[in-house]
């Protein structure tokens, strides 16, 4: 019997939710970041309309293969499944690798230039639950979220863009 590799809005999200938890990834913790982030700009955003943003990006397909994948590349590197030298650059999170950071771009690159901004300001000063998997992955630690970090970083900044965008929108039509 074939696997199946297709898998609907809904589908994906409950798959990435489900891995996201595994991880110790809440979606509130994500919307957190995002709400921070543009509550700054938007004195009225509702934490409400964040969350509801991470989930419309947890369902879209590119970020469901970029989660699913970030996820088993950070387990498997857990479990020494990789040759050295990437299973030891990958274990120690190494600031030069950079492949993290790029398919972290690649999640914020779906709301422009001010997503990717937006990954960037999270990236260097890691808020919250990237805090906390980044922290979690270094050292001696058996936790590896070399990717994980990043991922959850991009979907918080891309959830805060499309706030950002749903908020002009609405400004837009009432002038």
């Amino acid at each position: 019997m074939d696997k199946k590799v297709i898998f609907s809005r809904e589908e994906m999200y409950e798959l990435n939710v489900e891995r996201l938890k595994e991880r110790g990834v809440e979606l509130e913790a994500i919307a957190e970041i995002a709400y921070h982030q543009q509550s700054r700009y938007i004195p009225n955003v509702s934490f409400e309309v964040c969350l509801e943003s991470v989930k419309k990006l947890l369902s879209l397909r590119d970020i469901f293969h970029i989660v699913q994948l970030g996820i088993e590349i950070d387990r498997m590197t857990e479990q020494g499944l990789f040759r050295s030298p990437i299973q030891d650059i990958m274990k120690a999170d190494l600031g030069m690798f950079g492949i993290d950071e790029i398919i972290g771009l690649a999640v914020a690159q779906n709301y422009g230039a001010i997503g990717q901004t937006n990954f960037g300001d999270i990236d260097v000063n890691k808020p919250g639950i990237v805090a906390k998997l980044n922290s979690d992955g270094k050292g001696d630690k058996p936790e590896c979220h070399t990717f994980l970090d990043d991922i959850v970083g991009a979907i918080a900044a891309a959830a805060s863009t499309r706030v950002a965008q749903i908020m002009s929108e609405e400004l837009a039509h009432k002038e």
